[in-house]
């Protein structure tokens, strides 16, 4: 077991800190930190943390943190940022600790009227993805993540790709990702300057946690959580 302020927090903590720089300043006002909310999200998963059929271990993948009424308000301007960087927390932490997940890292803020300043809930709970896949996501050089469901996704220059990548290096049709068990399989569709993952050229693989995929010259990375 790794130290609680470990990859995932840390890293939690330095987009805390880049949040709150100007206009979001305000909203830190509560005597309830931010990275509070980490801390108590990275042990509940330390604390919940089980071994799977499969003889991995689970942690947690749907949270919900409540508020009273006065931080609740407070950290409005900023909630979706927050649930985001939380939620980064966790896979970064899943990672760090080797855990593995049931189905997408879900984080919801919600108010609680009998709670006061300062104070806060924090419920956590095993969650399975849709179709029975486990959690899975690409996320884009800009930073986009784009959610993986059980669903076919398709990668390429055309604009009706569920992945649009407009660069020339990258065929209209390039390649797709489709759900395959508990995970994701990524094809090439016979593009032009072909689909690697991690440096090696594929036709199909069976995708895994923290995967680099080059589309063309664009990369992107998978995350199974």
């Amino acid at each position: 077991m790794g130290t609680l302020l470990g990859v995932g927090l840390k890293g939690f903590e330095r987009r805390l800190e880049r949040l709150v720089e100007g206009a979001f300043a305000r909203a830190f006002k509560s005597s309830l930190r931010p990275v509070e909310l980490g801390r108590r999200l990275t042990r509940e998963m330390d604390h919940q943390r089980t071994v799977n059929v499969r003889g991995e271990m689970a942690a947690p993948n749907d949270f919900t943190v409540t508020l009273g009424p006065e931080d609740h308000s407070q950290f409005a301007e900023i909630g979706d940022s927050l649930s985001a960087s939380l939620a980064d927390a966790a896979r970064e932490h899943a990672r760090d600790e080797g855990y593995a997940f049931m189905g997408p890292v879900e984080v919801q803020i919600e108010v609680d009227p009998d709670l006061g300043a300062g104070s806060f809930g924090l419920s956590a709970r095993f969650k399975e993805g849709v179709g029975g896949t486990g959690g899975g996501a690409l996320v884009l050089s800009d930073g986009a993540r784009v959610t993986l469901a059980d669903t076919l996704i398709t990668i390429g220059r055309s604009p009706d790709s569920s992945v649009h990548l407009p660069d020339s290096s990258v065929s209209r049709h390039h390649a797709e990702i489709r759900p395959a068990g508990d995970g994701w399989l990524l094809a090439d569709k016979g593009s032009t300057n072909g689909t690697r993952v991690n440096g090696a050229t594929i036709t199909q693989r069976r995708l895994a946690d923290g995967d680099t995929i080059t589309v063309g010259d664009v990369k992107l990375r998978f995350e199974a959580s």
